[in-house]
């Protein structure tokens, strides 16, 4: 495999924590020499609405201009938070903030409650994906056209005209596991289709579903990246991180930590290495991880030193 073909995307802090560590992590995590960093898209914590959270895209504009080199993206939008020109728009300027390193990261949205708490509608999973599909559609036209026209169920652009074009047309990523229209929609869309934590036992029979949408559309799969959303539990040696492991149980629970121990990735930095080429077999060449531990940077120092550099030489 080539020497790039590994991309190791991170975390930030939002969720109960400070913009001082956030800065903080993001500065480090681009000095370690991760490839992107990633933020939700709530705005109401996960998994308690009483829990502070900051604003993404807020959020990435402030991580862009304190950083240099790392991609800067979300996991992910829900179209229905936001304009999808207006969106556009966020996304192009933070393409300029940040000299062409913006990623879209758009999804279909799941958490109610925050939908109907901030007055926002929250129609049917089915127009959900619709209004993904056409956002998705209708961004990638502003970012490249001069004028746009476009008459959708959820989107309408009357002769929009949209300057700055961004730096670079932005990277789409499509999360989701839905192996039908959430599929078709990254198959005509994304240039990386994000595989959800929850759905990491399952990463194989996905990726063969990815597949089969690409070739109802007419897609070359090789031209998207898959990416795989992890929890990564790393430790000096064994034992510690199996201790840190029974910890990660308890506070992700069936969600993130849905089948860690046998498919997720944990261990000694050896351990680690090992469970990443099983994934990097399968076909998958982008990890979005969250690191377990109250100061991230711990663990990402580790990995950043004992298994990037192995990986990639």
């Amino acid at each position: 495999m080539p020497a790039d073909s590994y991309h190791f995307g991170v975390t930030l802090p939002q969720i109960k924590r400070t913009w001082e560590e956030a800065r903080s992590a993001a500065i480090e995590f681009d000095q370690l020499g991760f490839d992107s960093a990633w933020v939700c898209d709530h705005v109401y914590g996960v998994p308690l609405p009483t829990l502070p959270i900051f604003e993404a895209w807020t959020q990435l504009a402030a991580v862009a201009a304190v950083t240099e080199r790392i991609e800067l993206g979300t996991l992910v939008t829900p179209p229905g938070f936001r304009n999808a020109a207006v969106l556009a728009k966020q996304i192009a300027t933070l393409d300029h903030i940040s000299n062409g390193r913006a990623i879209a990261g758009l999804g279909a949205g799941w958490f109610t409650a925050e939908f109907e708490g901030y007055g926002l509608p929250f129609p049917s999973l089915g127009a959900r994906m619709k209004a993904l599909d056409e956002t998705a559609d209708a961004m990638k036209q502003l970012w490249t056209q001069e004028r746009v026209t476009f008459e959708g169920e959820h989107v309408t652009l009357r002769d929009a005209i949209f300057e700055p074009k961004p730096v670079r047309r932005p990277p789409i990523l499509i999360g989701g596991g839905g192996e039908k229209v959430l599929m078709g929609i990254a198959a005509r869309h994304a240039d990386i289709w994000n595989n959800l934590a929850v759905f990491q036992p399952q990463l194989a029979s996905k990726i063969d579903a990815l597949k089969r949408r690409c070739d109802d559309v007419g897609r070359d799969f090789d031209s998207i990246a898959v990416a795989q959303q992890c929890v990564v539990v790393i430790g000096e040696d064994d034992e510690s991180a199996k201790q840190q492991l029974a910890k990660a149980h308890k506070v992700y629970g069936g969600h993130m930590g849905a089948g860690l121990e046998e498919h997720g990735i944990w261990g000694s930095p050896a351990g680690v290495i090992e469970r990443i080429e099983q994934h990097r077999k399968l076909g998958c060449s982008h990890f979005m991880i969250e690191f377990f531990g109250r100061d991230t940077r711990v663990p990402a120092r580790l990995f950043a030193e004992k298994v990037i550099p192995a990986l990639r030489n």
